[in-house]
């Protein structure tokens, strides 16, 4: 089966600008949409995001935000001014703060507006931690109560694990925005992550994007090691 490299999202996970924006010039010719994150954010700041754009590329900024509706506002006006094409929330922030930011992205006047996504459930949790966390649903139900939450809020999609799409798509429809972390190739090691796929089983199951970085950018050879995603 041919899978669309078009919905690969690749993950800079460094502090080190160079390194980054030479996996970007690296890959850009097959990839169109980067993923910066606390790592590489806190470490060089909003700036990287327009290098990535003048590279001809998409950053999908990943920082995660979950704090009181005022602040969280606040951080998605900055987010909208650093020019990234899709950035994230904490879902569990809860319904007020997401509707509150899809308020304030609405009503600033730009000629795109990013897609607003909200975290569900970190793909480094599973069911245990969960109750450690006095959460008593399952990852999958909780995820799912989530998804369903965000929807309602207006946002345009999740962050969720592989093994959550299909029920996700069943609860909130095939046009809401799904990007899948967790995406782990059969030749790769899982690392930190729990609830994990293939890339290929993610998509199949109805990912819109699928987030990938060690098993690229980590190989001696990253062009290499994307050709060979699928495999």
């Amino acid at each position: 089966m041919q899978y669309d490299y078009n919905k690969v999202i690749i993950a800079l996970d460094t502090p080190n600008e160079q390194k980054a924006l030479q996996t970007v010039r690296l890959l850009k010719n097959k990839v169109s949409i980067f993923k910066v994150g606390l790592e590489l954010f806190c470490s060089q700041g909003p700036g990287i995001v327009k290098k990535i754009n003048d590279e001809g590329c998409k950053v999908f900024l990943d920082l995660k935000f979950h704090d009181i509706p005022n602040t969280v506002v606040g951080a998605a006006k900055s987010a909208l001014s650093t020019g990234a094409y899709m950035f994230n929330v904490h879902a569990s922030g809860g319904r007020e703060m997401m509707k509150n930011v899809r308020k304030a992205v609405d009503n600033i006047d730009v000629a795109e507006k990013p897609i607003i996504l909200a975290v569900t459930v970190l793909t480094s949790l599973d069911d245990s931690d969960l109750v450690d966390l006095n959460i008593i649903k399952s990852s999958m139900d909780q995820v799912k109560s989530l998804a369903m939450m965000t929807k309602e809020s207006g946002l345009d999609g999740v962050v969720a694990s592989p093994r959550e799409i299909s029920a996700i798509r069943e609860a909130v429809g095939k046009d809401f925005i799904i990007v899948t972390p967790g995406v782990r190739p059969t030749w790769a090691a899982a690392g930190d992550q729990k609830r994990i796929t293939t890339p290929e089983e993610a998509l199949d199951a109805g990912a819109s994007y699928i987030v990938v970085g060690r098993p690229v950018t980590a190989a001696p050879d990253p062009v290499a090691a994307f050709d060979k995603l699928f495999e």
